[in-house]
């Protein structure tokens, strides 16, 4: 297989690449969810951010991608309760890539969630499980392309499990939890259908992509793509100086996000905003904070202030405005519209 396209190759599509790296620092946003006609770069942009995340700590063989220092009590691995040799230490720990697993659309549910051997649980009393994809995809990021046609099953089976971190497999009376905190990257073509409003809401940011209207910038998106196409090896080489720079300002960022306080002021912006767009719930205001905070990380600033509300504020709230039957602008110069008149003072109504 080719190595993933570059993410710093990639030509334009700037608040789709902002919006990834927000979630790569601060996966607490609740993931990403990008629309746009196809071929505009969506599955390259988030596949070529799995190259650029910082690898994670976790025992050899461990399936659960546990942290070593809060093993899931499933994990055979991290327990301790997988069979050794006498004398034998468990598995060391070692470093391995952020997982970016991809959910297939036709997957069934025993894949997604795991499986469990009903056999061999009543003949020797042992709860034997088969992770599914929930249980890869734990600590890392979960990507489901064409996730408005989902089917409904899996919907509500990703509700549960974003909701609380954790997936649950009950067969016959027997039941198994572990693990499975993701971030969420959903891609789609609008063209094809709505996203359910529970799905919707559960994705911390939400964009809409475009292919360049501008000429040269086409012209260098072809003239990169089709260097990649004739050797991948070659041209990922080329850029890799400057995804490990973008690597490692994702774990400074993320280091500096642990030790970030934010003002009253930028709690104050952020509850006048979503109260002057009419937003459902305090979701909203508390995914605009995070994503404001994690701006300013990656900006190399000790707190938020009001430039990074008002820049991340579109992608954190487009998707969470009710429709307006009088209101013919679109949820994005919605957002723009209320914030000028929030930041600035100006009376009106978003």
């Amino acid at each position: 297989m080719s190595p993933p396209f570059p993410f710093s190759a990639i030509v334009g599509q700037d608040e789709l690449k902002d919006a990834l790296l927000l979630a790569a620092v601060d996966p607490s946003l609740g993931g990403v969810l990008v629309f746009g006609d196809r071929g505009t770069g969506k599955s390259t942009a988030v596949r070529a951010l799995a190259a650029l995340l910082p690898d994670i700590r976790a025992r050899k063989g461990c399936a659960f991608n546990c942290d070593p220092a809060q093993p899931a009590g499933i994990c055979p691995v991290c327990t301790g309760v997988l069979p050794r040799a006498a004398g034998a230490k468990r598995p060391a720990i070692e470093k391995r890539r952020t997982p970016v697993v991809d959910l297939p659309l036709g997957a069934t549910e025993d894949r997604v969630c795991g499986t469990l051997d009903l056999e061999k649980a009543l003949t020797s009393g042992e709860k034997a499980f088969e992770p599914g994809l929930l249980a890869r995809a734990n600590r890392g990021f979960l990507y489901i392309d064409e996730v408005n046609l989902l089917e409904d099953h899996l919907v509500d089976l990703l509700l549960d499990v974003a909701a609380s971190g954790t997936n649950v497999v009950e067969r016959e009376g027997l039941s198994i939890r572990h693990p499975a905190r993701f971030v969420l990257v959903g891609s789609g073509n609008p063209e094809e259908g709505e996203l359910r409003p529970q799905l919707l809401d559960r994705f911390g940011l939400s964009l809409d992509v475009s292919a360049p209207r501008d000429i040269q910038q086409r012209v260098e998106v072809i003239r990169r793509r089709e260097a990649y196409d004739r050797n991948p090896e070659a041209f990922v080489a080329d850029w890799a100086a400057r995804d490990a720079k973008i690597t490692a300002r994702i774990r400074k960022s993320a280091a500096k996000l642990a030790k970030m306080e934010t003002p009253t002021s930028v709690f104050e912006l952020a509850a006048t905003l979503c109260l002057r767009l009419g937003v459902d719930g305090l979701r909203g205001e508390l995914t605009l904070i995070r994503a404001a905070r994690a701006r300013a990380a990656l900006s190399g600033k000790r707190e938020p202030g009001t430039a990074d509300v008002v820049a991340v504020a579109p992608m954190a709230l487009r998707h969470r405005l009710r429709r307006d039957p009088l209101d013919e602008a679109g949820s994005a110069a919605r957002v723009e519209r209320a914030v000028d008149e929030v930041s600035f003072g100006v009376a009106g109504h978003a």
